[in-house]
């Protein structure tokens, strides 16, 4: 191999080791203080609105994991915003592998309720769908965080 080849694989060598050496810095930082917060659309830019679902009767009073390693943990949502994660200060703390230190949260808006990814890695979902902004919820919306499924209950 000649001196000039030698030399480029090596300068590639060590590019890709800093491009995997940045990443896992960027995730462990998002996992330790959660995502940077979307600023406000641009002027002209209109915000596409989350599609509302079909609201049951009745308003939820608490969260409740429903399946997974922490079955049968609630959270009040009179304390919104509920935090959800593993850190210690989440509300509901979930002892799950897939779960971020600051993985969600449930929010208040008026009446209605919102669950807000909060820049995961696995990301979170309502019902089969991804969430990457504030969604709407209702009484008996799931929301799967991880392997733990959370509902909203009266």
């Amino acid at each position: 191999m000649s001196e000039l080849t030698l030399f480029l694989v090596r300068i590639a060598y060590l590019a890709i080791l800093w491009i995997f050496v940045l990443s896992a810095i960027s995730v462990i930082r998002s996992d330790m203080f959660g995502a940077r917060v979307p600023t406000a659309p641009a002027p002209g830019k209109q915000p596409r609105a989350p599609k509302p679902q079909a609201p049951r009767r009745g308003r939820p009073t608490h969260v409740a994991v429903v399946q997974g390693v922490n079955t049968g943990i609630t959270a009040d949502l009179a304390n919104a915003p509920i935090l959800i994660g593993r850190g210690n200060d989440a509300a509901i703390r979930l002892d799950d592998d897939y779960v971020s230190t600051r993985h969600a949260r449930i929010v208040a808006s008026g009446t209605q309720w919102y669950v807000e990814d909060l820049g995961s890695t696995n990301g979170t979902y309502l019902g089969t769908q991804r969430i990457t902004q504030p969604v709407p919820v209702g009484l008996g919306s799931q929301v799967r965080i991880g392997k733990t499924i959370l509902e909203l209950r009266k």
